[in-house]
């Protein structure tokens, strides 16, 4: 009786070493393929060599938060989250940044995000996105800051209309319209009633518009 005890106390733990040794070391459930969704402009193939994962490395081992780390660092990436799908496959969802305006740095056109992140510096400067004014084009800049939050929660309907965007300090915003008219914008609240106003008020003929308080507003 001892004996068979033994015996099958043995083969349960050559059972769950087998077992252990098959999920965690082998390459047996290792990561055949990692997709990629999410990506719009950010090349698939980009993101799968900074996730930097070898094919067949086996998927319980996978530090997840590793993967989405590496991957954010493609400056074109807001988001990431990688998780496993068993049995062979690792699966990566990113969320792309939106330039929402450019600025000139250095005699060349950087694309800005919301969060002032460079996306990108190009030559030329894009015809469908506004071109930025501030004293102090850097991050972290409270006019500079407040401007790209003011542009960058305007609905399309406005933000298509927007050539230029002046912001002296955080509460003095101004935009520049592709007709030649101007918006005092004011600060970055209240931006849902400002556009709301903003896109009745355009139907009426002006050369500026002020809705800095949208509950008293103005034409000249």
């Amino acid at each position: 009786m001892r004996a068979r005890t033994a015996f099958i106390g043995l083969l349960t733990a050559g059972v769950v070493g087998s077992t252990v040794w098959l999920v965690f070391f082998s390459p047996v459930l290792g990561v055949r393929s990692v997709e990629i969704v999410g990506n719009l402009t950010v090349p698939a193939d980009q993101i799968r060599q900074q996730a930097a994962v070898a094919s067949l490395h086996p998927m319980a081992t996978v530090d997840l938060a590793g993967v989405e780390s590496r991957v954010l660092g493609i400056k074109q990436l807001e988001g990431a989250r990688a998780e496993r799908v068993w049995p062979f496959t690792l699966k990566i969802s990113v969320e792309e940044r939106t330039p929402v305006a450019w600025v000139l740095v250095g005699g060349r056109t950087a694309l800005i995000d919301m969060q002032g992140v460079v996306m990108d510096v190009r030559a030329n400067a894009p015809a469908d996105l506004p071109a930025l004014r501030v004293e102090r084009p850097e991050r972290g800049d409270p006019a500079m800051m407040a401007a790209l939050r003011a542009v960058g929660t305007l609905p399309e309907s406005l933000a298509g209309k927007v050539k230029q965007v002046r912001a002296p300090t955080a509460e003095s915003i101004e935009f520049g319209l592709n007709d030649g008219r101007t918006v005092i914008w004011g600060g970055a609240d209240r931006h849902e009633d400002k556009a709301r106003v903003l896109l009745a008020l355009l139907k009426r003929k002006a050369d500026l518009y002020d809705v800095s308080s949208p509950d008293v507003v103005s034409l000249k």
